[in-house]
């Protein structure tokens, strides 16, 4: 298929959809503002997604990347809002200054979203190795697995930071 027959067919698509889909999403929300900017990203993925002629049922594919996109919206609301209430306990003249602030929320965001992409125990070990800083054996005794495979987890983990540093 062409490129403008792709085109053409994800401006149908998008026309067809986008009220029903940011109505959907102020249901949801309770802000206009944040449906139409979470219903972009919707689309955004529905263009990196796959071709439009494929999908058989429009309105439940855009419901589910939508829930995916509005789980990512409130994990970065919330990583935020945490951010923020710690830096009220700072002494202001210890505060980071506002171009350090949206560095070190745009650093936790990268980290949340590489956390996120590692299976359950690997995250629980990285997280047991790098916060509690509990060694390799300690972590396989209070997880009861090998040692063996808390070193091949953390490999994964340091692995999935290392590319996302590079990217």
């Amino acid at each position: 298929m062409s490129s403008g027959t792709q085109d053409v067919l994800l401006t149908q698509f998008y026309d067809a959809h986008h009220d029903w889909l940011q109505g959907w999403l102020r249901q949801r929300l309770g802000c206009r503002h944040d449906a139409a900017d979470l219903a972009q990203d919707t689309f955004i993925q529905v263009v990196a997604a796959r071709n439009v002629e494929q999908i058989d049922e429009p309105r439940a594919f855009l419901a589910t990347l939508a829930r995916r996109v509005m789980f990512n919206f409130w994990r970065r609301r919330d990583l935020e809002r945490a951010y923020l209430e710690e830096l009220a306990r700072i002494a202001p003249e210890h505060a980071p200054s506002q171009e350090d602030r949206a560095l070190i929320l745009e650093a936790l965001q990268q980290i949340d979203a590489v956390l996120g992409s590692l299976k359950p125990r690997v995250r629980q070990v990285f997280l047991l190795s790098q916060l509690q800083e509990l060694t390799y054996r300690e972590i396989g005794e209070q997880l009861q697995m090998p040692v063996i495979t808390v070193r091949r987890y953390m490999t994964q983990a340091m692995r999935a930071c290392w590319l996302a540093a590079d990217a």
